[in-house]
């Protein structure tokens, strides 16, 4: 046995072998399971707000484009030849769909709403999944005699809607022009019957009705602005690059989001949690590696004939100061193991079986909760906990040895 290894083993039959005081095993029993537990927290935790940001991602990536185009200033905007044949030229783009939107009062029967009515071209099915998250009814928008809309259900229940084909949404929007002596001509008013219902999330589903182009063009009294153009980018192309060659090219004057950018507010505040979530539990593993300082404690006492024993066979008081270190720190380390894996085994038995429901199904998209398991956000547990048990052990045993050796 090299020197190097000397301190590792005796610090390994320490941890396995009985003691004189039996409170000894019972402390750094304790030491194990509180590491245990608060590594497995750490564990679920995470991977249960990656589920829901894998989730949410999910959500919005069916309404939300790859890349949103939007003018830096105003709400709405023209497209000189040259750009649009950029578009069109640009080896990364695969589609892009125009979209014409504005809020707008809608009447079914008897009850009115305020909603955000948006225009979209024929290549939208390109660019969005909405046509897979419809609820109700079929994805049409236009057939060879009519126009149709496609209706949040937020929107629906709001109004009592149905899929009859009986009565149609009203539609109203102030015109462009307003007549002061008539409110009725300073109002534009458009018919048009729902053909589908579609469910993502309350933001959406209670906001938006999605109509032809031709037909926001008419209610909106505009035939040629924009209110945002939406990307599809080829698979071999990176959404990064395609926005950043778009910046170089149409300039500051134009406005590029990704799916992230589109909903930053709520992605940053899952993020936000995760990390608040992540350092509480981290400080529960702290304050569980406290028993390590008494189990330390008792077992130098405890030693203390068998260090004399090792300083005369020629151990040095660093070798000494070691074997203690390290068997606070394989206490840390067992604990770190064991949560890990029994974090790991409930993630994936969530995950195949849904163990936890959430509360009040039928509310919810999915009926349990989603994890995730990011490998970095594992490494990141194990290094945390482990440094965190080295700390425990290290403090104690620095102090400890001088006092009692």
């Amino acid at each position: 046995m090299t020197k190097a290894w000397f301190p590792f083993y005796i610090a390994r039959r320490y941890l396995v072998s009985k003691k004189s005081t039996n409170v000894i095993n019972w402390i750094s029993g304790i030491s194990i399971f509180g590491i245990t537990i608060g590594t497995m927290a750490m564990i679920i935790i995470l991977a249960v707000f990656s589920g829901l940001e894998g989730l949410i991602q999910s959500m919005f990536s069916a309404f939300n484009p790859e890349i949103k185009l939007t003018a830096a200033q105003g709400k709405r905007f023209s497209l000189s030849e040259e750009e649009v044949q950029s578009l069109r030229n640009h080896p990364g783009i695969a589609h892009f769909s125009y979209t014409l939107e504005d809020n707008a009062l809608v009447r079914y029967d008897r009850k009115e709403i305020l909603v955000h009515v948006k225009g979209v071209d024929e290549q939208f099915r390109e660019v969005s999944g909405l046509d897979t998250m419809l609820y109700q009814g079929d994805f049409v928008l236009r057939d060879e005699k009519e126009e149709y809309a496609v209706v949040g259900k937020g929107v629906a229940m709001n109004v009592s809607m149905g899929l009859n084909f009986i009565t149609p949404l009203v539609i109203y929007y102030p015109k462009n022009e307003v007549n002061q002596w008539s409110l009725d001509r300073s109002i534009n008013r458009e018919i048009i019957y729902p053909s589908g219902l579609f469910e993502l999330q309350n933001e959406i589903d209670y906001q938006y009705v999605v109509v032809p182009m031709s037909f926001a063009r008419r209610l909106f009294e505009d035939e040629e602005r924009l209110s945002a153009i939406e990307i599809k980018t080829k698979p071999d192309w990176a959404t990064a690059d395609v926005m950043q060659d778009l910046r170089e090219s149409w300039g500051s004057e134009w406005v590029f989001k990704d799916r992230f950018q589109q909903q930053e507010l709520l992605y940053k505040t899952v993020q936000s949690e995760k990390l608040i979530s992540f350092i509480i539990l981290a400080f529960v593993v702290f304050i569980a590696t406290f028993n390590i300082i008494g189990s330390l404690t008792m077992l130098i006492i405890d030693k203390k004939r068998d260090v004399q024993s090792l300083l005369h066979l020629g151990a040095d008081y660093s070798s000494i100061r070691k074997i203690f270190l390290i068997e606070g720190w394989l206490i840390s380390l067992v604990g770190m193991l064991t949560g890990t894996l029994l974090g790991l085994l409930i993630c994936y038995l969530q995950d195949r079986f849904g163990l936890v429901a959430l509360s009040g199904q039928g509310g919810f998209i999915v009926d349990y909760y989603p994890v995730k398991v990011e490998w970095l956000d594992v490494l990141a547990t194990m290094l945390t906990v482990s440094f965190i048990g080295f700390l425990a052990a290290w403090f104690p045993v620095r102090f400890l040895t001088r006092r009692y050796l």
